[in-house]
């Protein structure tokens, strides 16, 4: 796949907007504060592809990029900090839930995290939402960066366990400063748009 060739495709608001073309989709959950942007920036090595917010809770649809005609990475909108109504949070809620209950549109799901600490009950569910559609799960615990070596194995296992993992599911040590973990995340990607995984 050509990184360089990435392009917005849309952003979708409810249900019938969700393309249905046949092309896989790569899915990126996570809550507000965690760099999912900056996370889908580094897979893609551009500065501001996806949309990084000096406040969290700036994807309020779920927004498309294609890569290479082949893969959509598709942001879906953070949850948690995010300093807004409670309408609003609901309208996120039932947008997710449409996604989700649309089995036949998910290729692979990757949740990202905070490597620094356990996964909130926002992760928690999310993971659950993820694991009961049957399609291939990954997660990825950004902000390794800031951890100390002896402080990233038992973070790992901590979210491992809080997230209740299977040992096969994949947890990759990420840093989307430092670009740590890019190469997984991509093999990943790359199998998934295959249909490898």
């Amino acid at each position: 796949m050509n990184y360089q060739k990435v392009e917005f495709k849309l952003s979708a608001a409810n249900n019938s907007q969700f393309p249905r073309d046949g092309i896989p989709q790569i899915a990126f959950a996570g809550k507000s504060n965690v760099g999912k942007s900056s996370v889908i920036n580094r897979v893609l090595q551009r500065k501001n592809l996806a949309y990084v917010g000096a406040s969290p809770g700036k994807t309020i649809h779920i927004n498309y990029f294609l890569v290479d005609h082949t893969a959509y990475l598709v942001d879906l909108p953070g949850y948690g900090y995010a300093k807004v109504s409670k309408s609003e949070k609901e309208r996120w809620g039932r947008l997710m839930e449409s996604y989700f209950a649309a089995y036949d549109l998910l290729t692979l799901g990757i949740l990202i995290v905070d490597a620094r600490h356990a996964p909130t009950q926002n992760d928690v569910v999310m993971a659950q939402w993820f694991q009961q559609t049957g399609c291939p799960f990954i997660v990825v615990a950004n902000k390794l960066d800031k951890l100390k070596k002896r402080e990233v194995e038992p973070n790992m296992q901590c979210i491992r366990e809080t997230l209740s993992l299977s040992e096969d599911t994949v947890l990759i040590p990420f840093s989307a400063e430092k670009g740590t973990g890019r190469g997984e995340l991509i093999s990943y990607i790359e199998k998934a748009a295959k249909g490898e995984l």
